[in-house]
């Protein structure tokens, strides 16, 4: 058999970086031998791989074709290297999560804290980015796992429902909207009538939002958008508008009297988080570990709102 593992890992260290001499760093090589080894890949498979683009080779169609077979097939060899041998390589496992923002920055540490205290030697690496992102580098085998705040619309991913979580609607202690509020609940008018302050295009909190709020408001006036909720809440609180965020988020600026939560007649507003993962991905003890861990978070989480109900 002309092909190997080695060759596929290096055509897949290669498709990553875009060039023969970062993917020979990436797989601890020179960069003559990576170069001899796609050439004789591309000479076993009858079929160039890659197009010269400049200085950077980037995947044609067969290389596109290529690519999530051979990553599917190291993932495999990797799973039957963890199988057989035992607690040892367990702990030496290290997979790549990717996490949309508000995940990533309020949910996640206290997962990984508990994680490393169950597979101490396992290692991980996260990527944090907004909903959209999340699902292309899980899409793009990239990472192992993702963690979304928003819908997910590929299709080649499987969407596992997670936590739900909470958004409410802040402005600043000043803000008219915030006195009027005192006085009265906020109607869906005055609401539509408001500056509000919302994340990019893309973004699993922009898409989530609009969602729970257009059904009630139909319009929301937005002359401005910020790339982080973490900039949004701060510009709510120096009083630049109002906006819908995660209560995660929040929660703490609102303790503080730096934001102030606004009542209004809208419903409870709630949007899901969701895991998701290639639908044909083999899943590691691993991670199949790291999955039920986030399954018993969102269990005692449900138990801690019945019980606070």
């Amino acid at each position: 058999m002309r092909l190997t593992l080695r060759k596929l890992q290096l055509f897949c260290a290669i498709a990553r970086t875009g060039s023969t001499m970062a993917g020979a760093e990436a797989a601890s090589l020179s960069q003559s031998a990576t170069s001899a080894a796609l050439g004789e890949l591309e000479t076993a498979l009858g079929a160039r791989l890659f197009d010269r683009i400049g200085k950077r080779l980037v995947l044609n169609d067969a290389g596109r074709s290529l690519l999530p077979e051979a990553l599917a097939l190291l993932e495999q060899a990797q799973v039957i290297e963890d199988r057989f041998g035992g607690g040892a390589a367990m702990a030496r496992v290290r997979f790549r999560l990717a996490a949309s923002t508000t995940i990533g920055n309020y949910v996640l540490p206290s997962l990984l804290a508990a994680f490393r205290e169950q597979m101490p030697q396992a290692s991980l690496d996260v990527w944090i980015g907004n909903t959209l992102g999340v699902a292309q580098i899980v899409a793009g085998f990239e990472a192992d796992l993702g963690m979304i705040e928003g819908p997910c619309h590929i299709p080649d991913l499987q969407v596992l429902p997670w936590l739900d979580d909470e958004l409410v609607l802040v402005a600043a202690p000043g803000h008219a909207l915030a006195v009027a509020a005192e006085q009265a609940p906020l109607s869906a008018l005055q609401l539509r009538a408001a500056p509000w302050l919302l994340r990019e295009a893309g973004s699993g909190t922009r898409e989530a939002v609009e969602q729970a709020l257009l059904p009630y408001l139909h319009h929301v006036q937005s002359d401005t958008t910020l790339g982080s909720s973490e900039a949004i809440k701060n510009a709510v609180a120096a009083g630049l508008g109002i906006s819908c965020l995660s209560r995660v988020l929040v929660q703490d600026m609102i303790d503080a009297g730096r934001l102030r939560e606004l009542k209004s007649e809208l419903p409870v507003l709630k949007r899901s988080f969701s895991l998701i993962h290639r639908r044909e991905k083999r899943l590691s003890d691993a991670l199949t570990g790291f999955l039920e861990l986030c399954r018993s978070t969102a269990a005692i989480s449900s138990e801690s709102r019945l019980r606070a109900s």
